[in-house]
Formats: structure tokens, sequence, C-alpha cells
């Protein structure tokens, strides 16, 4: 059995020269020293420049793997009498290539796609307990575990607890999480939604499963040019911290309420000592709240033609299910399932997330190509 080698990507070739170009203009851009009084611009710049190298690494690679292909297939083609045992090497080679070529060939024609406008951006993250009581706000505290081992395994990654109200049994009721570092976004992004738990609760005496529910929320952190709060459309007060924490949360004037009154959005931070610390956060949640609604509304104006999403990302719909008796995580927007659940909770999420990427790389690429 040989394979296709598909001859096409050649018409991807002038694009790559345009990036080339591009390349090199950054590179003199980050050569010149006055860009360095701009940490914003340099940031920026950097970030491009990272993407298009790495899509110039894939695309060389791509060539690479396509010319292997087309000298293996040549090579048997131009040989008489082929030794079975040689055919037999070629063909596994070839198999493997393939693989490689069909993963490259996605990844080379991804950079001829606009960039998402929140790469690159940090992330605030929101779980909150849905239904199911303790057992919901025990499941959110297992998700806020997982998600901040796999930060700690990214190396790249940084996580910063902003806000979190502890329930009874260990739980959360809602834990929100500024997450930093390179790729934040492209990593998580795809985690909003309904996560629903299927296991037997510790409090269960009969030994029935249990189904509970949690929602997880992947904001963009908002910038101040992204839009402008005006200071008469806050509603700002300080209380006194309460719940756990000891003596010095419970008697300090420290928490603070931030109501944006346009939108009767309303952010209470309480987990710092500091008042400035707690405004401070409040009012970072706030931006990339209220930078979702706004990006939330600008996608309904272009629903129809918005089919590179994967899923609706609706809080409402269940995106993926974790069922302990059959040791089974699946994402139904995909229909892709793992068994290795406890492994999967220890932060070892990556394979989940390449699948849901890859998912989203071929819809939006199949929506580019019917414009």
């Amino acid at each position: 059995m040989w394979y296709c080698i598909c001859t096409t990507m050649t018409d991807l070739t002038p694009h790559f020269d345009r990036l080339k170009k591009r390349f090199a203009e950054l590179d003199a851009i980050l050569a010149d020293g006055s860009i360095f009084s701009n940490q914003q611009k340099v940031q920026e710049v950097a970030r491009e420049r990272s993407r298009i190298k790495q899509s110039l690494d894939n695309f060389d690679l791509f060539t690479q793997v396509q010319r292997q292909m087309q000298e293996n297939a040549a090579m048997v083609e131009n040989v008489n009498g082929v030794d079975a045992d040689f055919l037999a090497l070629v063909e596994a080679d070839q198999k493997d290539l393939q693989s490689r070529f069909d993963s490259l060939s996605l990844l080379v024609q991804e950079a001829i796609l606009p960039p998402d406008p929140n790469e690159g951006r940090n992330v605030i993250m929101e779980i909150r307990a849905g239904t199911g009581g303790s057992e919901a706000a025990l499941f959110a505290a297992d998700l806020y575990r997982m998600y901040a081992r796999f930060i700690e395994r990214c190396g790249s990654l940084k996580c910063e607890l902003l806000e979190a109200s502890p329930s009874d049994l260990g739980g959360m009721r809602e834990v929100i999480l500024l997450v930093t570092g390179e790729g934040a976004f492209r990593l998580l992004k795809f985690e909003s939604g309904v996560h629903r738990v299927q296991r037997v609760p510790a409090t269960e005496a009969q030994g029935r499963i249990h189904t509970s529910t949690a929602t997880v929320a992947v904001l963009p952190e908002a910038r101040d040019v992204d839009l402008v709060i005006k200071p008469e459309d806050l509603r700002i007060e300080v209380c006194r911290s309460g719940g756990p924490g000891g003596q010095g949360v419970n008697t300090t004037d420290s928490a603070v309420q931030v109501m944006h009154i346009p939108t009767g959005l309303i952010v209470r931070c309480q987990d710092g000592r500091s008042q400035l610390k707690n405004r401070e956060k409040a009012l970072n949640i706030l931006r990339s709240r209220l930078l979702e609604k706004k990006q939330q509304e600008e996608d309904q104006k272009y629903a129809a033609a918005r089919k590179s999403q994967v899923g609706t990302g609706d809080r409402n719909e269940k995106i993926r299910t974790y069922n302990y008796p059959q040791n089974r995580i699946t994402d139904h927007r995909i229909n892709f399932t793992l068994y290795d659940l406890s492994n999967f909770m220890e932060g070892h999420i990556h394979e989940m997330l390449e699948a849901l990427s890859m998912s989203d790389l071929e819809c939006r690429l199949a929506a580019f190509a019917k414009e």
C-alpha cells in the first residue's frame, strides 16, 4: 500500500516567502534599540516574531517530509525486483512519514489563517460549583487542582489565585485564577463550558453514582486599551472580609466590591489582606468580564460565519464528562475519549487539549476554503 503525496502545498510557497520577509523586518525592528522604550510594543513584536518563526519551521519540516516521501516512492518504482523485506521497511517508513505529513500540512495551512486576536493574552479562569450541592463544590476543587497541576507542568505558565470561596468538606464554591505566560489563552481557551462528573460521593453510604457539574470560564485578560471604563460608571465599596482565614482577614476592612453600573456586573475580592491589591484584582476581573461580554456581542453578529469554533462555548452546554467508575474522560464536542482519568486529574491534559486544537484547526481551514 502506497500513500498519497499532496503536491498542492507548493501553492503556499509565495505566502511563506512573504512571512520570511516579515520575519526579517521584525528582526530589524528589534535590532533598533529605540523600540525598547515601549515595552508593550516590544512584547507584540516578539510574539509576532515567535509565531512566524514557528510557521517557517513547520514549513521547512513539511517540505523535508514531502521530499522524503517522494524519494521513497521513486526508489521503489525505479528498482526492479525489490527485496520483500526492504519493501516492508520502506513501507513502514512511508507510513510514519505520511502521519507526520498530515499533521504538518494542517499546521502549514494554519499560517494562512488570520491570527486569533486574543492570541498571546493572559487568562482569567473562573471555576464555579454547579448543580450537585457539596459534591459539585468538591468537583470544582478537583478541577482547580487539575488546572493548577497542568499549569505547573507547563513551565512557561504561572498561576495566581485572585479569589476563592471555600465550601464545607474541602470543596470550592468559586475559584478565580490569573494564568500568565506565553500561550496561556491558546492552551486553555477550549475549557470554557459545563464539566460533568459521574462518581460515588464520599458522603454516599449506599454506593450510588451521582452526577454533578462545575462551570469553567476562560476569559482573555483585558488590557487598558481594549475598553475604557469611566470612573463615574463604577461603584466601589469597601467592607470587612468574611469567611475562613484567621483574625487578619476577618478584622480588616480589606474586602472590595466593584459594580459596573451600566451592565450591573459585580466583582468582589477579599482574598488578600491589602485593600489596594483587592481593588486592583477586582478591576482586572471586571475588565476581563466586560471584554468577554463585548466579544460575545460581536460574535453573535457573525454567528453564522463563525464555523471555526469547537462547540458553541455556551456555558449551558456540557462539554466534557468525567466518569470515575469507567476511568473515562469524554469531550462531547469532538467525541474524543481517554481512559486514564486518575492521570488526567493530576494535570496530564495535554492530549485532550491537542485534540481540541487540531479539530478546531480543521474546522477553521474548512470554513476558510469555502470563503
